[in-house]
Order: C-alpha cells, then sequence, then structure tokens
C-alpha cells in the first residue's frame, strides 16, 4: 500500500516558480541577425588570416555587445554599447597587466570592483559600463592573451564596434522612427485604457500605460540629449505626448463610474496613433459622441486637444514644454552623477559588497594552489548585479542555466572539430542570445554558456574537459556571492523598500495638497502625477523582485504589494477629482484636503517606523456628495492594507 502524500507538499514554493518561469517576449529578429553575424564573422576572420585567438578574443568583445544591445533609438545605442565597450577596453587592460601577479591580481580587481560598483548606481549606461569593466577585468587577470599589452582591448573593442555597425546600418532610412513608433505605441496603450474603463483589466493596464510612457519619454529626451538647439521633429513628438497626457488624466474619472466608455472613443485614440506613426498632418474626421456629463465634457476635451497637436493644428502644438524638464548641459550631469556617487551611502554599500565577494574570488583563483579558474569571479561579477535582480536568485538561476547550457555544450564539443566548423556553430548559437535575454537570467545563462565555452575552446583547445571545471567554478561562484553578497548583507526589507514606499506615500500627499490648491498650474500638476507614477512603477519593479527572494524577504514583499496598487489608486483619485472640478464639480474645501493629506502623511510615517503591518486609523468622513469621495475610500483601503488581519 503506497502512502498518499499531500499535493501541496509536491507543490514548489511560489517564489521558485516565480524565478523559473519565462517572462513573454517578441523575438527580436534584427538583434538575432546582428548577433548571428557579429559573433561568427570575428572568428571566421581569425581563422582566415591563422590567428583564430586573434578572432576568439574580438568575438568576446562582440558577446558583450550583443548582450548590452538593448536600445530602441539609434542614439541609444551609441551610448548603450560604445561607451560601456570602452569601460571594457580599460578593463581588460588592466587585468592583463597584472595577470599571473598573485595578490597583486587580487588587489587590482578588488579595486575595480569597488568602482565598478558604486559607478553602476549612476543608471542603466553606467551600470552596463561598470559591469562590463569589471567582466573584461576579470578575463584580462584571468586568461594568458595573446600578443602586446594593447591588443586584446583593440580587439575586443573591435568586436564590439561591430555589433554597434550593424545595428546602425538602418540608420540613414529609419532616423527617429523608433521614437515615432513609441509615441504611437503610448498612444495606442491609452486606447486600450480607455477600453478598459470600468473593468477589472483597468489597474493592469494603467501599469502598461506608465511604462509606455516611461519609454517614450526617456527615448525623446535621450535624444534631445545630442542636440544643442531645439530639433523640430522632437519638440512635435514630445508636444504629441504630452497631447494625450490630459486624455489619461481623464480616464480615471472616467473609470470611477464603473462604465465602459462608447468605443468611438478608444478608436480615436487608435487613429490618433497611426496619424503620429506616419506622420499624417491631414484633418482626422474624429466621430465622437456628444458628452453629456462632466467627465465625458473632459474626455472630449482632451480628445480635440489631442487631435489638433498630432495635425500640427494646435497655436502651441510646436511650442509646448516639456512635461519632465528637458535633459540638463552634458557635464551638468556628470558632475551631479560623480557627486551624488561618492556621496551616496547606497553606492558605498554596493561598492564594498562587491569588492568583498570578488577579493574572495579572485584570492582563491589567483592565490590558492586550486585548479581554479577566472569563471569564479566571472560568476560573482555576473551575480552581484542587484540592479538587474534579487542577488539570491540570480544565484540560482546562474546554476541552473549554467547546467543547462553545459549540456548544449557537451554536445557541440564533442561532436564538432575545432576549426571552420566553429564559425558554423557560433552562427546558430549566437542568435539565442537575444532570443532568451528578455525571458529571464537563468536562460540568458543557458543561452550564453555554450557561446563562451565554444569561444574559451579557441582559446585553449580544451574540449569537452572544459565542462567539468566550468561547472564547478560556477558553484563556487554562486556560494561566494549567495554567502558574502546576501547572506553577510541583512539588509531588512523596510530598508529596502520600505522608505522608498513611504517617500511615494508622501510625495501622494504633496500631489494631493497642490492639485486641489488655488494656484494649482497644470505642467507642475501633470510633472507631479508622472513622477509619481515613475516612482510607483519602480517601487513595483523593486516588489517584483523581492517576490523572487525566500521568506521572509518574498512573503514581506507579498503582505505590502497591494499597498503599492492602493497608492496608485490615490494618485488616480486625485487625478479624476482634479478633471471633475475642472469640468463643472464643486471645489472640496481646505478641510477634506487637509484630513485626507494628514491621513496619507500618518501612513508614511508608519511605513518608516516599521516593516511588519501595523494597526491604523480608517476614519474617514466627509460630505457624501464631495468630489473627493471616492479618493477618502482608496485613502481608507491604502490604510486598512496595513491593519494586521
Amino acid at each position: 500500500m503506497f502512502r498518499q502524500f499531500p499535493i501541496s507538499r509536491l507543490t514548489p514554493p511560489d517564489w521558485l516558480v516565480r524565478n523559473l518561469q519565462p517572462k513573454p517576449a517578441p523575438i527580436p529578429w534584427a538583434a538575432v541577425a546582428r548577433a548571428s553575424i557579429a559573433m561568427s564573422l570575428p572568428l571566421a576572420i581569425g581563422l582566415a588570416v591563422g590567428q583564430p585567438a586573434y578572432g576568439a578574443l574580438a568575438a568576446i568583445g562582440s558577446l558583450t555587445a550583443v548582450i548590452s544591445d538593448t536600445a530602441d533609438a539609434y542614439r541609444m545605442r551609441i551610448l548603450r554599447i560604445a561607451i560601456p565597450q570602452s569601460f571594457g577596453a580599460v578593463g581588460v587592460t588592466i587585468g592583463s597587466l597584472v595577470y599571473g601577479h598573485g595578490w597583486i591580481a587580487v588587489a587590482a580587481v578588488t579595486t575595480v570592483a569597488l568602482v565598478s560598483g558604486m559607478i553602476s548606481s549612476i543608471g542603466a549606461v553606467a551600470s552596463v559600463s561598470g559591469l562590463l569593466l569589471l567582466l573584461d577585468c576579470v578575463v584580462g587577470a584571468g586568461l594568458p592573451l595573446p600578443g602586446q599589452w594593447w591588443l586584446a582591448p583593440l580587439l575586443m573593442f573591435g568586436g564590439g564596434l561591430l555589433v554597434l555597425a550593424l545595428a546602425l546600418l538602418a540608420w540613414p532610412l529609419r532616423s527617429g522612427v523608433p521614437e515615432r513608433d513609441a509615441v504611437a505605441a503610448s498612444y495606442r496603450t491609452v486606447a486600450d485604457l480607455l477600453a478598459a474603463s470600468g473593468t477589472a483589466k483597468y489597474d493592469d493596464l494603467r501599469l502598461a500605460v506608465t511604462e509606455s510612457f516611461n519609454k517614450s519619454y526617456d527615448l525623446i529626451l535621450a535624444r534631445r540629449a545630442f542636440h544643442h538647439g531645439r530639433s523640430p521633429e522632437l519638440v512635435r513628438l514630445l508636444a504629441q505626448l504630452n497631447a494625450v497626457t490630459p486624455v489619461v488624466e481623464a480616464a480615471p474619472a472616467a473609470h470611477q463610474y464603473g462604465k465602459r466608455l462608447p468605443a468611438e472613443i478608444p478608436a480615436a485614440v487608435r487613429h490618433l496613433a497611426e496619424a503620429v506613426e506616419t506622420g499624417y498632418s491631414g484633418p482626422t474626421g474624429l466621430h465622437l459622441p456628444v458628452p453629456e456629463s462632466e467627465t465625458a465634457r473632459a474626455v472630449d476635451h482632451a480628445l480635440r486637444h489631442a487631435a489638433d497637436v498630432v495635425t500640427g493644428r494646435a497655436p502651441d502644438a510646436r511650442t509646448i514644454d516639456d512635461r519632465l524638464g528637458g535633459p540638463a548641459a552634458l557635464q551638468v550631469r556628470a558632475a551631479r552623477a560623480a557627486r551624488n556617487v561618492v556621496l551616496s551611502g547606497a553606492s558605498w554599500r554596493y561598492g564594498l559588497r562587491l569588492a568583498l565577494c570578488i577579493g574572495i574570488a579572485q584570492a582563491l583563483v589567483s592565490t590558492v594552489p586550486v585548479a581554479r579558474s577566472y569563471w569564479v569571479t566571472l560568476t560573482v561579477t555576473f551575480v552581484m548585479k542587484p540592479d538587474f535582480g534579487s542577488v539570491f536568485s540570480r544565484a540560482l538561476l546562474r546554476a541552473l542555466g549554467t547546467v543547462a547550457g553545459l549540456v548544449v555544450a557537451a554536445g557541440v564539443l564533442a561532436a564538432v572539430p575545432v576549426g571552420w566548423w566553429d564559425v558554423a556553430v557560433m552562427f546558430v548559437l549566437a542568435p539565442l542570445i537575444p532570443v532568451f535575454t528578455p525571458r529571464g537570467y537563468g536562460y540568458q545563462t543557458a543561452a550564453v554558456t555554450p557561446v563562451i565555452l565554444v569561444v574559451s575552446d579557441v582559446l585553449n583547445h580544451e574540449g569537452i574537459a572544459l565542462l567539468a571545471p566550468r561547472l564547478v567554478d560556477s558553484l563556487i561562484g554562486c556560494a561566494i556571492a549567495i554567502v558574502a553578497g546576501y547572506l553577510l548583507w541583512p539588509e531588512s526589507w523596510h530598508t529596502r523598500v520600505g522608505d522608498r514606499l513611504a517617500d511615494a506615500v508622501a510625495d501622494t500627499a504633496g500631489y494631493v495638497e497642490y492639485a486641489f490648491g488655488d494656484d494649482a498650474d497644470s505642467a507642475t500638476r501633470a510633472r507631479m502625477r508622472r513622477g509619481l507614477y515613475r516612482d510607483l512603477s519602480v517601487i513595483r519593479t523593486e516588489f517584483q523582485r523581492a517576490l523572487t527572494e525566500p521568506p521572509p524577504s518574498g512573503r514581506r514583499a507579498a503582505a505590502w504589494m497591494p499597498l503599492v496598487v492602493a497608492v496608485e489608486r490615490i494618485v488616480d483619485s486625485t487625478t479624476a477629482a482634479g478633471v471633475r472640478i475642472r469640468h463643472g464639480a464643486a471645489r472640496p474645501s481646505s478641510g477634506e484636503v487637509s484630513q485626507v493629506t494628514l491621513q496619507l502623511r500618518e501612513l508614511s510615517k508608519g511605513l518608516r517606523d516599521t516593516d511588519v503591518l501595523f494597526e491604523v486609523r480608517t476614519d474617514l468622513t466627509g460630505p457624501s456628495g464631495s468630489v473627493l469621495e471616492p479618493l477618502r475610500q482608496e485613502v481608507a483601503a491604502a490604510r486598512a492594507i496595513t491593519s494586521p488581519h
């Protein structure tokens, strides 16, 4: 008689399922083609001139550029590829100069790790630059590179530039297209949001709108940073993006009624999206229903204004100001970033964490007489990127992805002889990197591992003997990252996310106070709302990363996640009330506004004081017919979430 176990005992924990579940993503066919050519061409050239090792070094540079090739706009690709490759060239130079020098190598690589960790806090480009600085330094310190000291950096930098050159081939024909596509996509997400008004899908689509607007503003403002003057094309795109903001502001007011909007309204927004995408400036021919309420009037007015801006008929269509502010001069931003890095406690903490882990790994590689390779330090480098995800989760996924990648590499190295067949293998394996990277870190590791091993085999000709040591090295690196980079730094949930969420609640109180003030400016109000949604989007991402960690972090994240949604609804309700007031509703009294802001500030203080649920008052009262009644209900709901059940 077999003993029956409850099914729940065989079910994997939720945090593990979240780690292993692939993220949906389309196949980036252009990136697939670039990866295939950029990784195989250097190997072919190296074999053709009788220097396969040189081709392998260039292929390593191409690999790091392929991983960095995630930007849409062409100017952003220059930043995301060329700048990190420059840092990588510096890193491999330092590493190759200290190769084989024992404790000198340990000190040099550890110092580079400290710098790498600190500059990673500046932004996305700096994060990738810091990664390549350390990554290539580890490669230089762990491998005997052929040629003079300057040759390896030159070859690896050239491999990265090959990816950039392939990425920029279509620039003359598609200049400005990614920016137009991004703005048109923002219009389409707004159309989907309006179509979901009054349904359960609204909250998810509101998040999609925020992410789409973040992407569009980032693309346009980043491109404007290259222009000393005002580009007419970019000014028009920015005006079109700003013009749809009142439509977004009217959406929560319509959603509060719990009824679907007429189909003509989202259809009109999709029609405007096509006009943005194609550059059409003729009559739009909008067919909108006659508005019969203050909310309907708000939607109608916002749509007609957006149509005028899209077609260039609005008097301010080419002069409207940036809702998030234009980018500062490059030297100003550089000085500000350097000051923030030096003075930031967070950048020092991460830099020291990374330096400790890298120092331990490099000491094992450089000084302990055990057959260990640079893969130990390489693994720590990849895993210790908390801005890319949870350190614990990345260590787990790194181990699992390496095992899967080694299975593929075993078949390749056992069946394919060294030589021209490596070019064909690389032509097939390299495209898997851009295909699997968006699906998760474990999937990226599984795709990158066989590619790195094939390139390594070109350099050292160890064949299948590479596999077992690489697996052991990866597991050791993961263990170092978990112990020295995770367990020894027990940052509580309160310090990692609680303060940021408390700041967002306090900023929401300030938004409520300003939105209903007598001298509220529409541009400032819109800027505050956009900033709040952006901050909440970042906080939501942090919570989602925490959900992939085992208890207690994952359990705390699950408990607090509804509060993030509640704060987003508070911002929505504030915006909706403001829209209704501007179209005929009675303005609330200052006492009503003060009561709401007081409750929000009390909630913010409670979040700073504890990282567990706490009891709060939820007694918000006021005139039942007030425009603030939905807002009071959302604030009460948010405060109720913090009360233990």
